[in-house]
């Protein structure tokens, strides 16, 4: 059955009480995911690889779901290939479209869509990271609970992030960042700092999006070998050790 597609011009009261945790997700099709992925991987590779990122993400969240106040939610492109994500995701999930032409501006709309939508607050996360602790995403969701205004980030190891939290859409976050640069994370920090809306900082992550990441993906999910610069132990991630299991016994 296909997953109900959220619509900004039609809020929902139901949600007004929740914070939506939305990836951002490209539909994956091979040669259009997780590129700088291949080589080592082919294009087939990556898009299986991306699925299951997907599938350890959204699963994740899923549970989290299941006990706070929180929905997941995929925020997707691009629009008319929404049925690509059939099957892919646990119950309960649903849609929105992605809009806008930068990725800055398509992190603003998603905000400000989910937001219209009836939720009370919104993280968006990178499809990237299938190994975040869980205890990351609720730290995010207790923090935009709190009374008072304020913007969560969670750090990524390359100096982006895989997170940014907010109750309310605040342009200026995403205006002037210097997008897939070692700097994204700073420059992020300074624009919060800027509008004088207190930062909530998460536990320190990484994005697979390499091969040199995907060598710590591999050494912490088939190694047990905890990435060397985070003291927290990340989600088992099953599907991505299972695709990963088989591409060694391959090899």
């Amino acid at each position: 059955m296909p997953y109900p597609i959220l619509d900004p011009a039609m809020p929902d009261a139901s949600l007004q009480s929740l914070c939506a945790l939305a990836i951002m997700a490209k539909a994956p099709r091979p040669g259009k995911v997780k590129t700088r992925l291949s080589p080592p991987l082919t294009p087939e590779q990556a898009a299986a690889i991306n699925t299951c990122f997907l599938r350890d993400t959204t699963e994740n969240i899923a549970n989290l779901a299941a006990k706070a106040e929180c929905m997941g939610v995929i925020s997707y492109t691009p629009l008319g290939e929404e049925h690509l994500f059939e099957g892919l995701l646990p119950a309960g999930y649903r849609l929105v479209a992605q809009r806008g032409d930068g990725f800055g501006e398509r992190l603003l709309t998603t905000a400000q869509d989910l937001l219209a939508c009836g939720f009370s607050s919104v993280c968006l996360i990178d499809s990237d990271s299938p190994t975040v602790p869980r205890e990351a995403f609720a730290m995010a969701v207790d923090a935009l609970h709190r009374p008072g205004n304020r913007i969560v980030l969670g750090p990524s190891q390359d100096g982006g992030y895989y997170l940014i939290g907010m109750k309310q859409a605040h342009k200026e976050v995403f205006d002037n960042i210097t997008w897939s640069t070692a700097s994204v994370f700073d420059e992020t920090v300074a624009a919060i700092r800027e509008i004088g809306v207190e930062l909530v900082t998460l536990p320190l992550w990484y994005d697979v999006d390499d091969a040199a990441t995907l060598a710590i993906l591999k050494a912490e999910l088939l190694n047990d070998l905890r990435p060397e610069f985070t003291s927290v132990r990340g989600f088992s991630a099953g599907h991505t050790r299972s695709f990963l299991e088989q591409m060694d016994g391959c090899a």
